[in-house]
């Protein structure tokens, strides 16, 4: 019986599903404006936000979209792989880790100014790390589908295009965004894309209309991007895969529009390796593993899926640690230095 009020305690009700889905919508939505659009007040909206983000069940980060990224391949030393996992969450450009199996024993996103930085991270942290046999870096050369794109399906069209739009910048704010407030926006939206304006001015010593121009500044220039992403755990995508894929060239672009037309889609990324499309779903069964790599391949006939990995667990989602349940309850490693 335990047990079973553990697994209630975590699992989303309806409207939970509700605010999730209008903030991976809108992820600056003020409850005040979903409030009409979710039938409840803006309080009890407020409160069981913050109940989903003390229990570990959805979070928003904002995504600089600046530098360069790629996934990196880890095997190591049966014996030691927990050890170099732990190690490897202490790296603040390891922003993702995957526990898979298939041809790597972890898969590592990784981010930096420029590929140059990138190589440093995987040669001199990650390869120096002991128990790590070998490392492979697919250098991302595109982002073909990010999974700040995916839904979770809980409102209706009519209801998902109701949710309002960001405010653009206003007509005498600055044309650039200072260094100081670009520093304080990366420093608190990295880790909590919904933190207010008001906070992260009085935290950094700026005024609110300067925060809150940069903000507005950076998302309509495209160097800001909010992502609102819920424990895989809770969801009805239980399976988690990443697909390394070669195709032809000429249908790297297609993937694109047939990536947005499949719901079990979440990134597909181009990438200089020996492969040069890698694609992650969520999917409801094991057994849909196998039908999905036979719907792609058949969807693009160029397309051959060379290796697939399953992910047993994530120990970290974008700078947030993860727990065995899948879970954001551990802690945060802050990716940014200045």
């Amino acid at each position: 019986m335990d047990y079973l009020a553990d697994m209630q305690e975590y699992m989303l009700d309806p409207l939970e599903e509700r605010i999730i889905h209008a903030l991976q919508i809108e992820g600056r939505a003020s409850w005040a404006e979903l409030s009409p659009l979710l039938g409840v007040d803006a309080v009890t909206l407020s409160r069981r936000w913050e109940s989903l983000r003390e229990r570990g069940l959805a979070w928003v980060t904002g995504i600089f979209t600046e530098g360069a990224s790629a996934l990196v391949d880890i095997t190591c030393m049966p014996q030691h792989t927990a050890k170099v996992a732990q190690e490897l969450i202490k790296i603040p450009a390891v922003m993702t880790l995957d526990h898979t199996s298939g041809g790597r024993d972890l898969l590592a996103t990784c981010l930096g100014e420029n590929p140059l930085a990138i190589w440093d991270v995987v040669t001199n942290q990650i390869g120096a790390l002991d128990g790590v046999r070998n490392t492979q870096t697919h250098l991302v050369t595109e982002m073909i589908m990010e999974a700040s794109a995916w839904r979770l399906r809980a409102l209706t069209p009519a209801e998902a295009g109701k949710v309002a739009k960001p405010k653009p910048p206003r007509a005498r704010a600055p044309r650039s965004v200072h260094p100081d407030v670009e520093y304080a926006l990366r420093h608190c939206l990295l880790e909590d894309g919904r933190r207010p304006v008001s906070r992260i001015a009085a935290e950094h010593g700026l005024s609110e209309q300067r925060v809150a121009d940069g903000l507005a500044r950076l998302r309509a220039d495209g160097r800001l991007r909010l992502r609102t992403d819920v424990a895989r755990s809770v969801t009805g995508w239980p399976v988690y895969a990443w697909y390394f894929v070669r195709t032809a060239a000429k249908h790297i672009q297609q993937m694109r529009g047939l990536m947005a037309q499949i719901p079990e889609a979440r990134t597909a990324l181009a990438v200089a390796s020996q492969y040069n499309l890698v694609v992650a779903v969520w999917l409801r069964e094991m057994t849909d593993v196998m039908r999905f790599e036979a719907a792609l391949e058949a969807a693009v006939p160029s397309a051959r899926i060379v290796d697939r990995s399953v992910v047993f667990r994530m120990s970290k989602h974008l700078g947030h640690v993860i727990d065995d349940a899948g879970r954001a309850t551990l802690g945060f490693v802050h990716p940014f230095t200045p």
